[in-house]
């Protein structure tokens, strides 16, 4: 009876989480297909009267004086910097993580990194804008995935770290005395059995990225570079809003981060199951 009861209170806050999130999107993509009357009728009905699906056709048309121009245009610059930044991240906290899980004694960078990633963004502002405007960076999709870089090379090198403690040490060993390099056993041996935490880390870091605003509003200043959050913010900054416009945008731009967290969906949960405990 105990394990009825908890096995109906697991499956309950399971589907409670799941119209938690669930309910948001679905109330995004009824307005997203609502005409403006059926917006702003009182009181507001639940489904619209009539189903109207040209917002999604005018944000995925590259005609002149639609929308889908500058949709478009950003939704391949945040694919590209998050792309762009998310790699370049792993290149680098792949070997500081394994660095930091190998070599005792070496925490306190590590501490003092995660400690610099805590400070508010806004305290780096003018420090990141005069290095980017020397190195005529500004507005520029490189000059803003180094910045991202900064926000998500702590949080993966921790992140692999954790999981590089929760890997068996002797394989290495082994291979070290078969004769390979610290460089050899790190690409054959350790990221072969950390391939499921590159999966689940890489996933975190490009999130990061991809909803970054702050940064991209600061260093960006017109369709060149700017990313989809900022976008989406300038589709709210006219006197008339299309409130079914900015929720069909809504729904399109929460598409790739979907597909890809579907794609990794094993790689993510053993991921994340692996090394939990570690810290």
């Amino acid at each position: 009876m105990k394990r009825k009861i908890r096995l109906i209170l697991r499956y309950g806050a399971a589907l409670l989480l799941a119209l938690s999130i669930l309910a948001p999107m679905l109330w995004l993509f009824l307005m997203s297909v609502s005409s403006s009357a059926d917006l702003t009728r009182i009181p507001l009905e639940w489904l619209p009267r009539r189903w109207d699906f040209s917002r999604y056709g005018s944000l995925l048309s590259l005609q002149a004086g639609q929308p889908g121009a500058l949709f478009l245009h950003a939704l391949f610059n945040s694919l590209l910097v998050a792309c762009g930044a998310t790699l370049f991240s792993l290149l680098l906290a792949i070997p500081a993580a394994f660095s930091f899980s190998r070599y005792p004694g070496r925490d306190g960078w590590l501490f003092a990194s995660l400690a610099i990633y805590m400070v508010p963004p806004v305290a780096f502002v003018l420090p990141l804008y005069f290095i980017l405007q020397q190195l005529a960076l500004l507005n520029t999709h490189i000059g803003l995935a180094l910045v991202y870089c900064s926000l998500i090379l702590p949080f993966l090198t921790w992140m692999l770290k954790n999981q590089f403690d929760a890997l068996p040490i002797d394989i290495e060993q082994a291979a070290r005395l078969d004769g390979l390099r610290q460089w050899q056993v790190l690409l054959r041996i350790t990221l072969p059995l950390a391939k499921p935490a590159l999966g689940a880390s890489a996933l975190f870091g490009w999130l990061l990225a991809w909803d970054e605003f702050f940064y991209a509003l600061l260093f960006t200043n017109n369709i060149q570079a700017q990313t989809l959050p900022v976008t989406i913010a300038g589709f709210t900054a006219g006197r008339a809003t299309d409130d079914g416009l900015i929720a069909a945008v809504g729904i399109l731009a929460a598409i790739p981060p979907l597909f890809i967290a579907i794609w990794l969906q094993k790689t993510l949960v053993s991921g994340l199951t692996s090394g939990g405990s570690k810290g």
